[in-house]
């Protein structure tokens, strides 16, 4: 655990297979927004065989719904958005071929088998840093969704965004091993 990486989407296989829970990573180059309304349209979308009005393929998709840009400034406060709320649309999208997912909390169990399947990855992004992260953000265009408002899709340029792997695609949840490893500690004399 604690391996600093380096990503550019999109994510091969082999990108994702090299992940491990605790990484941290620095990502750069273009990811995807996307929260409840847009998920629920594109697994719409999926289910019927018609295409998506973005390859997501090898892609991520950043949970969140940033606050308007002040003048002046890119994008707003673009803090994550709890994840399980997309985890009934998730595993459809990684059979489609997303890659990566960035948010905050824990993943449902169907969603966890579907990373194992279909190699995928689940990011964390460090809650209550929304204007931090806002600040990693270098571009941020409307590609999908617009009537949506902030839960619109995005196509964002980023630079440096922080995350940390907290499931991998062999299963592994960082939040079961931290807390494995604290009732090791607390049992320690």
């Amino acid at each position: 655990m604690g391996r600093v990486k380096h990503i550019t989407p999109p994510l091969t296989d082999e990108a994702v297979m090299d992940l491990k829970i605790g990484d941290d990573v620095l990502l750069t180059g273009v990811i995807y927004t996307g929260r409840d309304q847009a998920h629920k349209r594109l697994y719409e979308l999926l289910q019927s065989g018609k295409e998506l009005p973005v390859d997501l393929r090898g892609q991520i998709i950043y949970y969140v719904g940033p606050a308007p840009a002040k003048p002046g400034y890119i994008i707003g406060p673009a803090g994550p958005t709890t994840s399980y709320r997309m985890d009934i649309y998730t595993p459809r999208l990684l059979k489609y071929g997303l890659k990566g997912m960035i948010g905050k909390g824990n993943r449902a169990p169907e969603v966890i088998e579907a990373m194992k399947k279909y190699k995928a990855v689940y990011f964390a992004a460090i809650g209550g840093a929304a204007a931090l992260i806002a600040k990693r953000i270098k571009k941020a265009e409307v590609v999908a969704y617009g009537d949506l408002g902030p839960e619109a899709i995005q196509r964002l340029e980023v630079e440096n965004f922080p995350a940390v792997v907290i499931n991998d695609c062999f299963g592994n949840d960082l939040y079961i091993e931290g807390e494995r490893r604290y009732k090791i500690i607390e049992q320690t004399p």
